[in-house]
């Protein structure tokens, strides 16, 4: 199993495999996943102070704030399997 490494802003990278998921932290849920790891010591803040525009929640429980684009991240990770697949038909 190879590790794949994804850019989440301002030089930060999140190992692939470990993503749950990516969300919007807009909606009153996330928002309390986002307190409930502040609490538990379980948030990485990637943000560098800007906004946060995504919620990358990885399976260890910790919860890592990103300045960008929810899609953006999903098409970073998309980019890297594809190129992968491109890799292993040569």
């Amino acid at each position: 199993m190879s590790i794949k490494l994804i850019n989440i802003g301002f030089g930060n990278i999140v190992s692939a495999n470990r993503v749950i998921a990516i969300v919007s932290p807009e909606s009153a849920p996330i928002k309390r996943i986002i307190q409930e790891a502040r609490e538990a010591g379980r948030l990485i803040d990637a943000t560098y102070g800007r906004r946060t525009r995504a919620v990358i929640i990885v399976d260890s429980d910790h919860v890592i704030l990103s300045a960008i684009q929810p899609e953006t991240v999903a098409n970073r990770i998309i980019d890297d399997n594809n190129d992968i697949v491109k890799d292993k038909d040569k």
